[in-house]
């Protein structure tokens, strides 16, 4: 049996014409799907669910988690911050599934991987804080948004050694993509920096106490066709979600 990926939507509640205009619209980039069905687990897409119980319900139908990324931001409310930056916010509907699956997902060892957007609910759902736009709040000369195509590399990074993000990839330093233009600002104490670029941005977090609740800056989806390296990534979820659903069954047996 392939292991099970619950993989988050997007949301548009009627207002976004790039998203299926004023009818309320679930919103997936196939990429994400096509991504782990080519590492060998089976998809399903999450609906947004805000209830606690049935996020938890809906967690125990799951091997593992895919966290997607966004082009709205989370609201700086969640982390304890006055919006400063004029971008659009997620809707309630999707940043409250991801972080109270997030949540849930780290108490209760479920593989994770979080991208772009979904590493920063990631850090967000453990208590961590997020630069609201790189331009006004980190002084840089990388584009984390640049111009064009999100399939062309845009900077190195460096790997923290012996971290689960090493032990996938096993490079100290890689290129990746970018889009996009906030980033972590503080690390919650139940995570740590695995990935730094080169202006200092974080780009990947982890759990260290966890077996797999790991978040990347960057784009692997666009990337893994050509790149090994990034599709070991989505490899390695799929792995950890075989394990979980493995151990799970011997538990309730």
């Amino acid at each position: 049996m392939k292991p099970i990926i619950g993989i988050t939507p997007d949301y548009n509640a009627g207002d976004r014409e790039d998203m299926g205009g004023k009818e309320p619209t679930y919103f997936l980039r196939a990429r994400y799907v096509q991504a782990i069905e080519d590492a060998g687990g089976l998809p399903i897409l999450l609906p947004l669910v805000i209830d606690k119980a049935r996020q938890r319900q809906l967690l125990a139908q799951v091997d593992g988690l895919l966290i997607t990324g966004s082009g709205s931001d989370l609201d700086p409310q969640l982390y304890g911050e006055r919006q400063c930056v004029p971008f659009r916010q997620m809707s309630h509907q999707r940043s409250s599934l991801e972080l109270g699956v997030s949540k849930l997902a780290y108490s209760e060892n479920v593989p994770t991987l979080g991208i772009c957007g979904g590493m920063q609910s990631l850090n967000v759902a453990l208590g961590g804080t997020l630069i609201q736009d790189i331009t006004v709040q980190h002084s840089t000369e990388i584009a984390h948004l640049p111009p064009g195509s999100a399939t062309k590399k845009a900077h190195g990074l460096s790997i923290t050694p012996r971290t689960l993000l090493h032990r996938i990839v096993r490079k100290l330093r890689i290129r990746v993509n970018s889009s996009h233009h906030q980033s972590v600002k503080k690390v919650p104490s139940r995570l740590l920096t695995s990935a730094l670029a080169p202006d200092g941005v974080v780009e990947a977090i982890e759990a260290p106490h966890h077996p797999f609740f790991l978040g990347v800056q960057w784009h692997p989806e666009f990337l893994y066709k050509h790149d090994p390296i990034q599709k070991s990534l989505f490899q390695a979820l799929v792995k950890a979600a075989k394990s979980f659903a493995t151990s799970r069954a011997l538990r309730s047996a």
